[in-house]
């Protein structure tokens, strides 16, 4: 499997943390050298290995952030 380079560019927060201490965050990352992405999943402490997650662009965090803000 290739190696996945990636860039925590800022980290925005916490959502939740469990037990293991693997804690999923909001960041913005650039992976593998490319544009910064706003990026949802779970890491392990110290961002040593990461879980399955989702990545967005510019254009769908604001269309995610309109949609939450009806729903809340």
């Amino acid at each position: 499997m290739a190696d996945i380079k990636f860039d925590i560019v800022k980290e925005f927060g916490v959502l939740s943390e469990n037990a293991k201490g693997w804690r999923k965050e909001v960041n913005l990352i650039s992976w593998n050298g490319g544009a910064p992405k706003y990026d949802i999943r779970d890491w392990a402490p110290d961002h040593e290995k990461m879980g399955k997650g989702t990545t967005l662009s510019e254009e769908e965090m604001k269309n995610l952030k309109e949609i939450l803000g009806e729903l809340l």
